[in-house]
This record gives C-alpha cells, sequence and structure tokens, in this order.
C-alpha cells in the first residue's frame, strides 16, 4: 500500500445479507488494510454505525425486504476510513425498489 492510499483511508464495502432469522449488516474488507487497524470488530462497529448516520435503517431495511431473498446479500455502497476513524468518502445508498 502505497502512503498516499494510507492517507486517503481503507475502503469498505457495506452490505445487508438476507438469512432465514434475521439481517445482517455485513463490511467487506479490503485484502490489503492500513496496519492501524489493530481490532477488526472496532472497524466494523465503526462502519455499522456511520452507515445508519447516513441512512435510514428501518426505510434501508425495507428496501432490502422488498427486493431480496434469503442468501442474498445487497450491496449498500462503500465507505473509506483511516484508523482514526475519519472517513474520507463514502457512495452509500438505500437500495432502489422501483
Amino acid at each position: 500500500m502505497t502512503d498516499d492510499t494510507a492517507a486517503d483511508g481503507d475502503t469498505f464495502g457495506v452490505g445487508i445479507r438476507v438469512t432465514d432469522a434475521e439481517f445482517r449488516l455485513v463490511v467487506h474488507v479490503p485484502s490489503e488494510i492500513d496496519a492501524g487497524w489493530t481490532d477488526p470488530e472496532t472497524f466494523q462497529r465503526q462502519i455499522e454505525s456511520y452507515t445508519w448516520e447516513q441512512l435510514d435503517r428501518e426505510a434501508t431495511l425495507a428496501a432490502v425486504a422488498s427486493l431480496a431473498e434469503t442468501g442474498d446479500t445487497v450491496g449498500l455502497g462503500t465507505v473509506t476510513m483511516r484508523p482514526d476513524g475519519e472517513v474520507t468518502a463514502e457512495s452509500l445508498s438505500r437500495p432502489k425498489t422501483e
């Protein structure tokens, strides 16, 4: 990873996985990640928190329910974040139902 890439942060994909029992927010982690991320649960919680700050949770989950079947994962976009929690870019959006 170059210094420029590290300065920009790591880009995580965000989606909702549909199971028989629940919806799960999933965070797709890049194959190379900044060494500053020492605890995987930390960035997953930060990405989850940021996602629900940007998107209406109820409306997003309703859209996923209308589009997806068990076993599907519906992408919500990406969040680029530095290990200090600063978001440098994002492309989150609720799935389109029309």
